[in-house]
């Protein structure tokens, strides 16, 4: 059974200031979505279900999804802040303006994905490599395995010249993940240090050293995961259903999961570079990036079929 692509295409992008899951970095107006799509399609992925907003439907189709859906089996479902709750919860919330995070996002899909799926973000680029090294894995596992799988990355790797970003950090033991814990603001200081601000006791800072592996919500999962997510947001939404800022986020599920002993999380490592889209002065370096890997061959300047 060919894996599947679940691509987190919902969020906001308040540090960004637009759309960027639709701003165009390749030649001919390539999305990172494309690239990723692309390299998932190579890798032997037989589908990709992309999360979107209802309000950026329209765009998405005119910039992505019809071009990739003439040359793959692609699909879309919708994230609001309605998703998944009750009339009381709906009720109780009224005053929030977003979604509930990335977990909110990937239950949205939950009843379209019927195979071993890899979950990547929408303004993240991850390498070729790593979506065959995942694939491959997804491929031989059991629809309702609890041995899941990440690709984990190197924090110096993965940080940003223009702001913060939000990493989840690991301890990894013999290939399996120990422990993950979210940290939402990592970047350097005036020395060029790597600081986690408030993650440290009584809300200080902490010093990191840039090699501790992180995620990059690029996870594999078995369907048995949407299980155990679908309780970890029932919980989350009974605590939180006021709350207009509080996310469900995936680390922390996927955390708690393995600190609990329902499942293990395999963890794949790159030494890969990451770029992405977290800054409006981030465009330009991907588009370099990517400009760079079409002149060494590694992508063609049109990717797709029109």
């Amino acid at each position: 059974m060919k894996p599947v692509l679940v691509v987190l295409a919902a969020g906001m992008g308040s540090r960004y200031g637009g759309v960027k899951q639709i701003d165009g970095v390749g030649r001919q107006g390539e999305t990172l979505l494309d690239y990723a799509t692309y390299d998932a399609k190579r890798s032997g992925y037989g589908s990709v279900v992309y999360i979107i907003r209802k309000d950026i439907e329209a765009a998405f189709r005119e910039r992505i999804f019809d071009r990739v859906a003439k040359n793959f089996d692609a699909s879309y479902v919708f994230q609001s802040r309605e998703s998944l709750l009750s009339a009381s919860q709906i009720e109780a919330s009224k005053n929030r303006t977003k979604p509930w995070g990335t977990i909110h996002a990937l239950l949205c899909a939950k009843d379209v994905v019927k195979a071993p799926f890899t979950v990547i973000n929408a303004d993240d680029y991850y390498g070729r490599a790593a979506f065959g090294t995942l694939g491959g894995y997804l491929a031989g596992i059991d629809l309702r395995s609890t041995e899941h799988a990440m690709v984990g990355y190197v924090l110096k790797s993965t940080m940003s010249r223009s702001g913060t970003v939000s990493r989840g950090i690991c301890d990894v033991k013999g290939g399996f993940l120990v422990t993950m814990r979210e940290h939402k603001k990592i970047g350097y200081d005036a020395a060029n240090k790597i600081v986690s601000e408030g993650a440290g006791e009584g809300g200080g800072n902490i010093m990191l050293t840039g090699e501790e592996p992180v995620s990059m919500n690029f996870f594999g999962f078995s369907t048995a995961i949407f299980d155990e997510f679908t309780g970890f947001f029932d919980e989350f939404i009974k605590r939180n259903a006021m709350d207009e800022k509080a996310e469900c986020l995936l680390p922390d599920a996927a955390g708690k999961m393995v600190a609990e002993g329902r499942g293990k999380i395999k963890v794949f490592e790159s030494r890969d570079s990451w770029f992405g889209m977290t800054y409006p002065e981030d465009r330009a370096i991907v588009r370099a990036e990517i400009n760079k890997k079409i002149e060494d061959g590694y992508y063609p300047e049109r990717l797709w079929e029109e």
